[in-house]
């Protein structure tokens, strides 16, 4: 005879277990994902950048936003980490706040 496993309770019905005082540490790992909070900005581009970042997307079956993370992670990954805050290079302008 096969043994079959029963199949997991929904989050609603874990909930419930809960409630009532029952153990549910069977139904979860102690691993997890760190979500940070997102931040939205405005970014003005040139009407051709914003064609070029469509025809990515629907190459790609993406979100424009998602051709845009992508873009800019693999170019911030490039460019290697940024000196500490309040140091600039030699010869290199203040910037302007």
């Amino acid at each position: 005879m096969p043994n079959r496993s029963k199949p997991a309770p929904s989050a609603d019905e874990i909930a419930e277990m809960a409630t009532r005082g029952e153990d549910i540490s069977q139904f979860f790992t102690s691993q997890f994902t760190v979500v940070r909070p997102v931040r939205r900005v405005n970014v003005d581009l040139t009407h051709g950048m914003l064609r070029e970042l469509d025809e990515r997307a629907a190459k790609l079956n993406i979100s424009r936003q998602a051709v845009i993370k992508t873009l800019l992670r693999q170019a911030m990954d490039q460019v290697g980490p940024i000196r500490p805050s309040g140091r600039r290079p030699a010869g290199s302008p203040p910037s302007q706040q």
